[in-house]
């Protein structure tokens, strides 16, 4: 494997993890989040054929240098659909806040590339199979291959204003979001893919001028080889900077996930409890379909937490908290009414060095409430019974919460519940 087929795997690999981490936003989102799939996928099947394997494979057909018409091709689908994206993301961001000039003119930009992505492909076609002669094979550049072709300009030429103009409405766009985006770890990956568009355009401009030059007069070999290396440094670098700077949203969101993945497993035992003795207030059930099994219990949370029909892991999450809250206050009309104030006398009485009283008292509560069993008591003096405790003050401080309450939920007795309730001066025990 040579240094170029190394260079060119390690970034298809990053631009195909990118495709395959989206596959499921894509196929479900809208029409940015294809947009964005398809620039990924379609630029990663580029640089693939950029190896000398994939060219190998394609020469087999009979049809020499077809890996160099394929990469070009899938490059230009690539841009296409970025260019698709680019201009979704900021008409979406601008109909709040009125068009900006910029976005129109990605959006011109966009539907000019659209309709010119076909013909364009098509006419390249056409010059590599009518105009150019062929290649040179005792060297592995495209450019050298067929230098001093007259199709090689208009080749090229088409090429590089695709992928020139891409990469200039790209850079603008990216580094005007980069200066009004007030989230860290995108603002990072805007202001880098900003930087390899700016790359880009260099690398088009360079390698246009060396197209020209060859096509009018011969160059040596020593100036050839130099344009290679210092048009390939860019290249390699303008890509490692977009694809790395692609993945900041993409780890804020795994971020995301991650977090509500872990608050879902520290909720899931406190929700199921609940949400088993009160199945009528949730939206959804817990899982039982393993509960024979001997890994049942595990396979039930991995359903519950990871396979129920919520669009995503945050809303599950929301429904767990949501679901938690519903079923307290099913348990409020038939706990008994004095049951809150013995539970916070209890806590305080028998400090735990693990949570606060109020988190212990509130999960002492719940256990206990639990235990009253049997369906709401109609008509209970008094009605509901109170519930004093604090749930935060919006949806995230509500969740740390409610993790330390189940948290502090798994560390109580029923023998410890009991006793409270026997202990709680009300109509009934």
């Amino acid at each position: 494997m040579t240094v170029t087929d190394a260079f060119a795997y390690a970034i298809a690999s990053i631009l195909l993890i990118q495709a395959v981490l989206r596959v499921k936003s894509a196929w479900s989102g809208r029409r940015r989040e294809r947009s964005l799939w398809g620039a990924f996928a379609a630029l990663a099947v580029s640089w693939l054929c950029r190896t000398s394997t994939a060219n190998d494979l394609l020469d087999a057909t009979g049809i020499l240098d077809l890996g160099f018409l394929v990469k070009h091709a899938t490059a230009i689908v690539g841009i296409c659909v970025l260019l698709r994206y680019v201009t979704a993301v900021y008409t979406d961001a601008d109909r709040a806040v009125g068009a900006r000039r910029s976005a129109r003119v990605s959006a011109v930009v966009h539907r000019v590339a659209t309709r010119a992505s076909g013909g364009t492909i098509a006419v390249m076609a056409a010059v590599f199979i009518f105009l150019l002669n062929p290649p040179d094979t005792r060297t592995l550049f495209f450019l050298e291959r067929h230098e001093g072709d007259l199709g090689l300009p208009i080749y090229m030429g088409l090429f590089y204003v695709y992928m020139g103009a891409a990469a200039a409405v790209c850079a603008v766009q990216w580094g005007g979001a980069a200066r009004v985006t007030p989230i860290r770890s995108v603002r990072i990956g805007m202001i880098l893919m900003s930087c390899a568009m700016v790359l880009a355009v260099l690398y088009v401009l360079l390698r246009t001028a060396f197209v020209v030059t060859i096509t009018v007069t011969a160059v040596s070999d020593s100036t050839s080889q130099a344009q290679e290396t210092l048009t390939d440094s860019l290249l390699y670098l303008f890509s490692l900077l977009w694809g790395i700077g692609a993945i900041a949203p993409v780890s804020r969101a795994g971020a995301e996930r991650y977090r509500a993945a872990r608050s879902l497993l520290s909720l899931h035992w406190l929700w199921r409890e609940l949400a088993m003795a009160a199945p009528d207030v949730v939206r959804y059930r817990p899982s039982r379909l393993f509960a024979r099994l001997p890994f049942g219990q595990a396979l039930d949370t991995f359903r519950d937490v990871f396979a129920s029909p919520d669009a995503s892991l945050l809303v599950r999450l929301n429904r767990f908290t949501v679901d938690i809250r519903d079923a307290i206050f099913e348990l409020q009309r038939r706990a008994p009414t004095g049951l809150a104030e013995q539970a916070r006398d209890h806590a305080q009485g028998t400090p735990n060095g693990f949570q606060d009283t109020e988190i212990q008292a509130e999960a002492l509560w719940i256990r206990s409430a639990l235990l009253c069993g049997g369906p709401a008591i109609s008509g209970k003096p008094g009605g509901p019974a109170p519930y004093p405790f604090d749930p935060g003050t919006d949806s995230r401080h509500e969740v740390q919460h409610l993790r330390a309450v189940a948290a502090a939920y798994r560390r109580i007795r029923n023998a410890e519940a009991r006793a409270l309730l026997a202990s709680t001066t009300a109509n009934y025990a």
